[in-house]
């Protein structure tokens, strides 16, 4: 049987998997001209490297998010593909069977995906023991082993994520990875949980090349991580219109810009905005939450409490603005001869990376 017979028996059809190639590789910028080729390598994927996916201190938002993606399924089409081996939430095995399997992973050259944060040193491995043994022993073995790593979510990217804000001792993978000296290729895929198309996107660009894709100063793909939320913000008239909530029981202020309410949009890279979970059905901002700057590797630790205003952050072509003082900022530029499409062009986005670093 080749390999898209297994497609079929599966129920998907060569249309549907072109499509989902197609939109995948258009994500990743990449021209069409591409696609055969990202389609090739996606059919040979059985014959690729086996998956072992460890979880750390999670709350296995990122399995959720990842597996409950639809028409066809992304986890059949491409996880399954390439065959995950250990995967304490999704495996059948449980014990010495799942450990067996983990062993017999061990043997072969395996993607290693890690979710969730790692204690940092040997005295705090009490905080996170998976089946009798310290987390870190495990990741460190693995790591070692693994062809490349990809460390999905906050938690498991720098900065530890929410753990990481705890007494735990607890960090991301890169800092488990520097302290061994291992020298394995990682990605990071922030966000509290990661989007299942920027995981889809990553494999099939790793699949199709053999190397990771081009990545920031965070080791995040540019691709989903090398815009500026602020400049695709859905609200984004209302903050060139010194418009900001200040009330949510206030139906005019509904569709206000959330600057004051905690938003982190002007210090967050990502493509939240175009791309949203639950197959494109909705993002934070768009639910009426500000954002809480997940794919930063400063939260959740130096962004809490989420919902409170930050008091000062860099606004691009403004410099320096404090939180209660943005709106007559942003008024006083446009009194002066800004206007508003000026205030609009030095607040859209020619930030440089050089910025970005600096801003965090």
């Amino acid at each position: 049987m080749g390999n898209f017979d297994l497609l079929k028996v599966k129920g998907v059809s060569r249309r549907d998997f072109m499509k989902l190639i197609g939109a995948t590789t258009a994500a990743l910028g990449l021209p069409e001209l591409f696609v055969p080729q990202a389609a090739t390598a996606m059919e040979q994927a059985l014959k690729k490297p086996p998956v072992i996916w460890l979880e750390g201190m999670d709350c296995t938002g990122c399995t959720e998010s990842t597996i409950a993606t639809l028409n066809p399924s992304a986890a059949e089409l491409i996880l399954d593909m390439i065959s995950i081996r250990y995967h304490e939430t999704i495996m059948a095995g449980s014990g010495n069977k799942s450990e067996e399997a983990y062993q017999e992973a061990l043997k072969d050259k395996f993607i290693l995906v890690v979710e969730g944060s790692s204690p940092s040193k040997k005295e705090q491995d009490h905080f996170c023991m998976v089946g009798g043994k310290p987390f870190r022993t495990t990741l460190i073995e693995a790591a070692k082993k693994a062809q490349a790593i990809i460390a999905v979510g906050s938690c498991a990217s720098e900065g530890g994520g929410i753990p990481g804000a705890c007494a735990t001792g607890a960090v991301g993978v890169s800092e488990i990875l520097k302290a061994e000296g291992i020298t394995t290729p990682l990605i990071n895929l922030p966000c509290c949980p990661v989007k299942p198309t920027t995981l889809i996107g990553t494999i099939v660009y790793y699949l199709t090349y053999q190397k990771v894709p081009p990545l920031d100063a965070q080791n995040r793909p540019l691709a989903f991580y090398g815009t500026l939320l602020h400049d695709n913000c859905p609200r984004r008239g209302h903050f060139e219109n010194g418009e900001f909530l200040t009330d949510w029981n206030d139906p005019k202020q509904k569709e206000y810009c959330l600057i004051l309410k905690g938003c982190k949009g002007p210090k967050t890279y990502t493509d939240c905005a175009q791309v949203w979970w639950n197959d494109n059905a909705n993002f934070c901002i768009n639910a009426g939450s500000p954002c809480s700057g997940c794919s930063e590797r400063s939260f959740y630790k130096e962004f809490s409490p989420l919902y409170s205003k930050q008091e000062n952050f860099k606004l691009p072509g403004i410099g320096q603005v404090n939180a209660d003082t943005v709106g007559t900022v942003i008024g006083g530029a446009a009194a002066v001869g800004l206007g508003v499409h000026l205030i609009a062009t030095a607040a859209s986005g020619r930030l440089t990376h050089k910025d970005h670093k600096e801003d965090l």
